[in-house]
């Protein structure tokens, strides 16, 4: 049977909301470079079922097993695979911020070494 025509366009659009899985997917692919079918492959499943999957609710933390186990018996998905790339992400959506301050620091520190002054130059 054939996904309907609305599941790509809800799937798409769930990747901007930051409860579904499917802001989970967006955010990896984008953080790994993967396309939806590479990661359907990671995740050992269709590209429809990604889509399905998209429209899901992220686990919460305090019941992350028991929501993993039920996705699992829903769309027959890997439950380890999808608690890595979930996990990944959660880490790496709190890691930019301070990294692209780091960065920024890094880059001016740098400047600042470059530039050198008429007594530097002299000796």
């Amino acid at each position: 049977m054939a996904n309907p025509k609305w599941l790509e366009v809800a799937a798409r659009r769930s990747g901007q909301l930051s409860w579904t899985l499917g802001y989970v997917f967006e955010q990896y692919r984008k953080y790994e470079g993967k396309t939806a079918e590479e990661l359907a492959v990671e995740l050992d499943c269709s590209p429809e079922t990604l889509e399905w999957l998209s429209l899901c609710r992220r686990p919460s933390e305090e019941r992350f097993v028991e929501h993993l186990e039920l996705i699992e018996k829903r769309f027959a998905v890997e439950p380890h695979r999808l608690a890595a790339v979930v996990r990944h992400v959660e880490v790496l959506d709190v890691l930019p911020a301070s990294q692209e301050q780091e960065e920024k620091e890094e880059s001016f520190l740098l400047a600042a070494r470059d530039r050198t002054t008429d007594d530097e130059t002299s000796s």
